[in-house]
């Protein structure tokens, strides 16, 4: 049973999927008579090259006549196609075809014969929960005992169809809950346990000691070693002359880390 999601090309309940349309199907679209009224005015409305269109100009070239346009001719297979296949089939858009030839001039009141054959079949990776489908279609023309004398078009394109749907299991009856366990007597809660006195709060960063601020400028560690002929005209760098200190290392004293 199908989903009323699931329609067809024409919107009809469909009755084919995906899984139907196996490699080597080959499916009959039937026969086709060329309307030649119909072949001229698609030709003047879509295609009006001399040959489609001014039937002496066409009588008098190689052609012997007007031929149709191999537009109208595609449309005939088209059609065909939705009639017999896609009407029946979880058809879904195509993402287009590889080739289209006309074989041979078609002409009013040929008798074609339509065929698609599935050459290939995969699960789409474009599009989940579709498969893509690989099909040859082509056109061949009837001689007067029905049998096939000339192949007139041929196509290759693929087409999105509609895995079937799987049917959901139905829900089994819930289980009656079990009677709920009393619950037991609380605990008493024992005494609280007395909170640590808080330490002093540290200082924010605009309150450290200079030392520990970091500045703008290197480190200690990346800081040039100092040129004694920079040194300022008023005196000698006390970090470097004075007794009560211990030496320091060229580049000044180190900066400390500031705190966490």
């Amino acid at each position: 049973m199908t989903t009323p999601a699931t329609r067809s090309g024409t919107g009809q309940p469909a009755e084919l999927f995906f899984e139907d349309l196996v490699p080597g199907l080959t499916v009959d679209l039937g026969v086709v008579t060329v309307d030649g009224d119909e072949m001229v005015a698609f030709a003047r409305r879509f295609d009006p090259q001399w040959y489609h269109v001014d039937t002496d100009l066409a009588g008098e070239s190689r052609h012997g006549g007007l031929i149709a346009s191999g537009f109208y001719t595609v449309s005939l297979f088209m059609r065909a196609y939705v009639d017999h296949l896609l009407s029946r089939a979880a058809a879904d858009a195509s993402p287009g075809l590889e080739e289209l030839r006309w074989l041979a001039p078609v002409r009013a009141g040929d008798r074609l014969a339509v065929r698609v054959d599935v050459m290939g079949a995969r699960p789409s990776t474009a599009r989940p929960g579709l498969g893509t489908v690989s099909l040859t279609g082509t056109m061949l023309r009837l001689g007067p005992d029905d049998r096939p004398e000339q192949e007139v078009l041929r196509t290759r394109f693929r087409g999105w169809f509609a895995a079937r749907p799987t049917e959901a299991e139905p829900a089994g009856p819930a289980e009656p809950a079990g009677p709920a366990e009393p619950a037991g007597p609380a605990e008493p809660a024992g005494p609280a346990e007395p909170a640590e006195p808080a330490g002093p709060a540290d200082p924010p960063e605009a309150d450290l000691p200079e030392a520990d601020r970091p500045d703008d400028g290197p480190t200690g560690a990346d800081q040039p070693a100092r040129d004694p002929a920079e040194t300022s005209p008023d005196g000698p760098d006390p970090a470097e002359t004075s007794p009560d200190g211990p030496e320091q290392p060229e580049g000044g004293p180190a900066k400390a880390e500031p705190h966490d």
